[in-house]
């Protein structure tokens, strides 16, 4: 078995007893899909965590990755999401197939639901995503899925769907940074026993050249990247960064050999709170008027098929 579900510091034990590395690798529709890279990242640095969607349209591709790795499917934690379109129970359920297919897989490791948001001309929106939960509820009851969660969630829409559930989501994703730090979200997940997951760990490389993170980051002869994801470990977030380059995934892995002193992490707590990369007030206009998915998707490398 792989040293991240081995070693304490590599992952996270969520409350239905499942181990989750704390480190993946992320993958969007947003700067590109690099089929060497991710086959890079499995077979090379260690990486046996992937995080994805359906609406990102790499599923398909991620799957030739896996193949091609040689990394067996027991050893990878694999993850994607349900675009609030297919919320319902017999869309999720078909969905979550449709997911399993082009992944090439009979079951998931995680699945979550990709946003809060429902289309605008759902009249109960509340029963909509209690149903769609519902689901996912089934779906581990029935072992197709390992762990179920949500995405972008705030307090409000968590408590929707516990008002009404058998099972606590076990993991809750959304973006984390230290310009992006919703620290009364995540105490009130902790609280819940609901693991906090961040992407865009890395601001979407906006606040690399930031001088208080250069600073920790030469103090440790380690990069900006690699401190940010450090940050993220240590305070025991899962942590998923993308890079369609081999050396930026390689670095990225580099990050269990040093430690970040109390000065740094309280330094890395404590930045202003002035920057998000994923508008949530954007997302309704996508879901109403849905463009087809991966459709910003730039393919990079991937092999033709035999």
């Amino acid at each position: 078995m792989a040293d991240v579900y081995t070693n304490p510091e590599k992952h996270v034990v969520l409350h239905n007893n499942v181990k989750l590395p704390v480190l993946g690798l992320g993958t969007s529709h947003n700067g590109g899909y690099s089929h060497e890279a991710v086959v890079y990242a499995l077979k090379n640095c260690g990486y046996r965590h992937i995080d994805t969607a359906k609406r990102y349209g790499c599923e398909t591709y991620i799957a030739q990755a896996i193949k091609a790795s040689g990394v067996p499917r027991e050893e990878i934690f694999l993850a994607t999401k349900c675009w609030p379109a297919d919320y319902g129970a017999a869309t999720t359920r078909e969905a979550f197939n449709g997911s399993c297919q082009r992944l090439g897989t009979d079951y998931l490791d995680m699945y979550l639901l990709h946003w809060p948001d429902v289309p605008s001309g759902v009249k109960d929106k509340k029963k909509l995503l209690q149903d769609t939960w519902r689901t996912l509820e089934v779906l581990l009851d029935e072992e197709r899925a390992r762990v179920i969660g949500v995405s972008n969630f705030l307090e409000h829409h968590l408590e929707t769907i516990m008002d009404e559930c058998s099972v606590v989501p076990q993991v809750n994703q959304c973006e984390f940074h230290p310009y992006n730090n919703p620290k009364k979200l995540r105490a009130y997940c902790a609280e819940r026993n609901i693991q906090f997951e961040g992407y865009c760990p890395l601001g979407n490389g906006q606040i690399l050249n930031e001088p208080q993170i250069q600073e920790i980051a030469d103090v440790h002869n380690k990069s900006p990247a690699q401190v940010l994801i450090r940050w993220n470990l240590q305070r025991r977030v899962v942590c998923i960064p993308k890079s369609t380059k081999e050396h930026r995934v390689k670095e990225n892995a580099e990050v269990f050999n040093f430690v970040l002193t109390d000065e740094n992490m309280a330094r890395l707590d404590n930045m202003a709170q002035n920057l998000t990369i994923m508008d949530p007030s954007s997302i309704q206009a996508k879901i109403d008027n849905p463009l087809p998915d991966g459709y910003k998707l730039n393919i990079i490398n991937v092999p033709a098929e035999p």
